[in-house]
């Protein structure tokens, strides 16, 4: 038996990834044309900024949504009977009549639902308006708060 190490290479073993780079190059293909770039609709909501001034520019009269923390509505300070979709509609609509163009503002408390919020924005599209604000309070930041 020969043990001898005399024919016994000296070469470095080498990984070969070029099938591995390939492979990455498919995937990153198939993953770009798969996905879509498509732009749901959206609602246009005017955001509001931190300053300290009222905004004279845009003052125009307003119908102001409330919604308490159970789930109640009124609309400009008179408190709706119930929370159902059609007197809520039918309240916006005495209130505003035709003017779609003016300004809604929707005043939720902090501890409302969800669900309360986007039924009145969904009553808003239904009718036809489109500038819709959400207040919000300016609270002054405290000292070593996060």
């Amino acid at each position: 038996m020969n043990l001898s190490r005399r024919n016994a290479r000296n070469d470095e073993p080498e990984i070969n990834v070029t099938s591995f780079i390939d492979v990455l190059l498919l995937l990153l293909i198939f993953f770009m044309l798969a996905t879509t770039f498509v732009d749901e609709g959206r609602i246009n909501m005017r955001l509001p900024d931190a300053s300290v001034k009222a905004d004279t520019a845009t003052q125009k009269p307003t119908i102001e949504i409330g919604i308490s923390s159970n789930g109640v509505y009124s609309v400009n300070g008179k408190e709706l009977i119930n929370t159902s979709t059609e007197t809520l509609s039918a309240a916006i609509t005495k209130v505003g009549g035709e003017d779609h163009e003016q300004t809604v503002l929707i005043r939720a408390d902090a501890r409302s639902t969800h669900q309360s919020v986007i039924t009145a924005m969904d009553v808003l599209g239904r009718l036809g308006f489109k500038s819709i604000s959400m207040a919000t309070v300016n609270q002054p930041a405290s000292i070593g708060s996060k």
